[in-house]
This record gives structure tokens, sequence and C-alpha cells, in this order.
């Protein structure tokens, strides 16, 4: 459809996500204690609302879009393995011995 939507990077790697959620939850944080203050003083809950409303979309827009920032820990992938047939695979297979020792109950 829109050929450029392709060339956009969508990926986001744990640190970066971790990143991510910090920053949301502080500016969440930061803005909420700011319009409680505000609103407290105005004597306007309105504007309380407002200003977390507006520490929301800032954070929204800072941490939703995968940014560079979030992307420095790519994940460093193993490499393909060869196909082995299934009984290679089950020759390969040590047996799992029971460990636990059954109790009869009288």
């Amino acid at each position: 459809m829109l050929p450029f939507l392709d060339s956009i990077s969508t990926h986001m790697d744990y640190k970066g996500q971790k990143l991510a959620e910090q920053i949301f939850q502080g500016i969440i944080l930061v803005s909420a204690v700011i319009g409680f203050i505000y609103g407290f003083i105005t004597e306007q809950f309105g504007w309380t609302v407002y200003i977390v409303l507006a520490g929301f979309a800032v954070s929204c827009l800072l941490t939703l879009p995968p940014w560079p920032m979030y992307r420095r820990n790519p994940l460093k992938w193993q490499s393909v393995q060869s196909e082995i047939s299934a009984p290679e695979m089950i020759l390969k297979e040590k047996p799992v011995e029971n460990t636990k020792k059954s109790k009869k109950h009288k």
C-alpha cells in the first residue's frame, strides 16, 4: 500500500523496553505531582487532569515509537543448526530417570 511504511523499523530490544517503561513511569509521576500541586494551589481539579493528560501525551510521544535510543542493544541470535532425523534425535536424548520415590499409603 505505502512502500515507505515498510522501511520504518518497528522493533525494540529488551533494554530499550525497560528504558521506555522507566521514562513513561517517570513522566507520568512527575506530571501527576505537578498537576496535583498546581490544582491544589488554584483550587481547580480540572487543571490537575489537564496536566496529567499532557504528561501522558508527552510520555506516549517519547516511548511508543521505536526511537533509535531503544535499539542500542540488539539480540545476538544463534546460527541455524543442521536438521537431524527423528531416529538420530531419539538416540541422542538421555533417558530421564524418575528421582521421586513413590510412597504407598496404607
